[in-house]
């Protein structure tokens, strides 16, 4: 497994009188990401293993299938609940839908160093989820797809 060097909390050992030393936090790639203010980790719903499998599936570009990503991630045979957190963490600016543009990096959103996805696949992913036709995936729409 990857490992990802987070430095977004660095706490300073200030006892040395002649240098600072920062400490640091190592995270799994499925990094921790706040949703609607609170701090929320994919791999509190999904296994890392999991995730890490997914994203080795669809590696190479115009290879992503939402159904078999779900499936490969273990997000398909969770609770309502579950997929509704899951889709807090990926509505990356906390509007309640994901936009077309939030959909493009979907994967990285599972891990940093993962690819966007292609435009073709953007749209297809669009396509397969949005019920109303309003450019955009809902809760609801997002559950629909994940469970169905």
């Amino acid at each position: 497994m990857r490992v990802k060097k987070d430095y977004s909390y660095l706490p300073l050992d200030t006892t040395s009188p002649h240098r600072l030393t920062a400490v640091l936090r190592i995270t799994s790639p499925a990094r921790e990401l706040t949703a609607h203010g609170k701090n929320m980790s994919l791999t509190s719903v999904l296994s890392a293993d999991a995730i890490d499998s997914a994203l080795k599936d669809c590696q190479a570009p115009d290879s992503f299938s939402h159904k078999k990503f779900f499936q490969l991630c273990g997000l398909s045979k969770k609770s309502a609940a579950e997929v509704k957190k899951v889709f807090a963490i990926l509505d990356n600016d906390n509007s309640g839908f994901i936009e077309e543009e939030e959909l493009k990096f979907f994967l990285q959103r599972f891990s940093p160093g993962a690819r966007a996805l292609t435009d073709a696949e953007t749209k297809a992913f669009l396509r397969a989820a949005d019920c109303d036709s309003d450019g955009r995936i809902g809760v609801d729409e997002f559950q629909t797809m994940v469970l169905s």
